[in-house]
């Protein structure tokens, strides 16, 4: 058995120096957190940084571990991701007050859950980098560049807040503590959530604005019944250790039993050919082309789907894209369809960029309110009013993609007729597929 060494770093940073402004706290937390790994002897390739927006956003590319820079707030968020995704990662996150407070349901819903994740807050009352707003841990009666009369919101006390939904580990303290790289080691290596609310001075704004000392900073928490040491040190199961333990027995096994689609059909496409239906909300657009999807992996067809609807999902437009082709492609927009089927006025709506892009060797289907399009594609008028039954407007996606196999002929319309016939809509789908059939002529 091959043993792996660790070869100790003598420092976790690089040798660029920090942007912040003079006498500003967050290079010395910054400093503290690389003693801090150092004391640990962390192997920086299993170190991931996470930050977001703000002064305290700028740290990571001072280190020479792995990082992750996203949108402000969400920091905890992705590194949640990371810890869950690699157990083995030491997954640090620093973020500002700005953040915390932008992000403050990530922050609760990571101490519940007790994801093993390291959160240390640069908290210096304001929002430092875009001119000295007030932020959710600005003091009552702060003065900020937006309360210039003094803040009239209480404070959030960010660690009351993680500690009572369950964080275990949770410490206040400020950049000026001697032990503070002891404490971000204690965090580090306790199992489970750690938040540290590391006060500092915003000496560009909060501190012009306010008078603002160390002194007054240590004497404030007090003052404000946010008491600074830690405040929370308890022992429970670590997140995504409990949930591998939860599951063990599944590992290996699918979570999701297969359900292969057999091939039985040839096709006839030498290129991929994309299709569109351009309906309204609620009609089934998106189950009309998944069945046409899915007749082309049985005749050895690659397919790809995208979607486009409204958040009122019964309302509105309802727009499919599908690509069948006879290799392997990614998902890409369709920008020129070669068969456009529309079925409705919404439908017709959303469809005007696709008309301009046609050309005559393409196709568009159309109920015959919309027939006078301005295109170069071939328009064929098909009539729901001509079937021999009336269509219920959620088969007319269906009825117009079977018409439009019917015309252009990319594979076997028995692949299409499988395809509709499974499941518990198989009566009313088989249906539409031979109306579509039909009217095509």
């Amino acid at each position: 058995m091959s043993v792996i060494t660790i070869t100790p770093v003598s420092t976790f940073r690089t040798d660029d120096p920090y942007p912040f402004c003079p006498g500003c706290g967050h290079g010395p937390i910054l400093d503290r957190l690389n003693e801090a790994m150092i004391k640990l002897n962390l192997d920086p390739a299993k170190v991931v940084i996470v930050s977001d927006i703000g002064c305290s956003g700028l740290s990571d590319q001072y280190f020479i571990t792995s990082a992750f820079h996203g949108l402000h707030g969400r920091s905890t968020t992705y590194a949640t991701g990371i810890k869950l995704a690699n157990p083995d990662l030491e997954v640090v996150v620093i973020m500002g007050d700005g953040g915390t407070g932008i992000g403050g349901t990530h922050l609760v819903s990571a101490a519940r859950r007790n994801v093993g994740i390291t959160v240390i807050v640069m908290n210096n009352l304001n929002f430092g980098m875009t001119g000295g707003q007030h932020s959710t841990t600005t003091p009552e009666g702060g003065i900020t560049s937006t309360t210039p009369l003094g803040n009239l919101e209480h404070p959030l006390d960010i660690c009351a807040t993680v500690g009572v939904n369950g964080a275990a580990y949770v410490y206040r303290g400020s950049s000026f503590d001697s032990d503070l790289a002891d404490r971000f080691a204690a965090a580090m290596a306790k199992p489970g959530f750690a938040v540290l609310d590391i006060w500092d001075l915003c000496t560009a704004y909060y501190v012009r604005s306010n008078k603002f000392t160390r002194a007054g900073m240590e004497d404030s928490m007090r003052s404000w019944g946010m008491e600074p040491g830690l405040l929370y040190d308890r022992d429970s199961v670590e997140y995504s250790t409990g949930y591998r333990l939860a599951h063990a027995a599944l590992v290996g096994t699918p979570v999701m039993s297969a359900h292969p689609i057999p091939v039985g059909y040839a096709h006839s496409l030498d290129r991929p050919m994309s299709l569109v239906v351009a309906g309204s909300a609620g009609g089934k657009v998106r189950s009309a082309s998944r069945l046409v999807a899915l007749g082309g992996i049985r005749s050895g067809l690659w397919a790809a789907q995208r979607d486009d609807y409204p958040v009122t999902v019964k309302s509105g437009h309802s727009v499919s894209e599908l690509w069948i082709a006879p290799g392997e492609m990614p998902l890409t927009a369709v920008t020129r369809p070669d068969v456009l089927a529309i079925i409705s006025s919404d439908g017709y709506g959303k469809a005007g960029p696709y008309f301009a892009a046609m050309n005559s060797a393409d196709l568009i289907l159309t109920i015959p309110e919309h027939s006078h399009l301005e295109t170069k594609a071939r328009v064929v008028v098909i009539d729901p009013k001509s079937a021999p039954k009336r269509i219920p407007k959620t088969s007319m996606g269906l009825v117009y993609l079977s018409a439009a196999l019917a015309i252009r002929n990319p594979y076997p319309l028995d692949a299409l007729r499988e395809a509709a016939g499974a499941g518990s809509f198989a009566e009313v789908n088989i249906e539409a597929v031979e109306t579509g059939i039909d009217l095509a002529g």
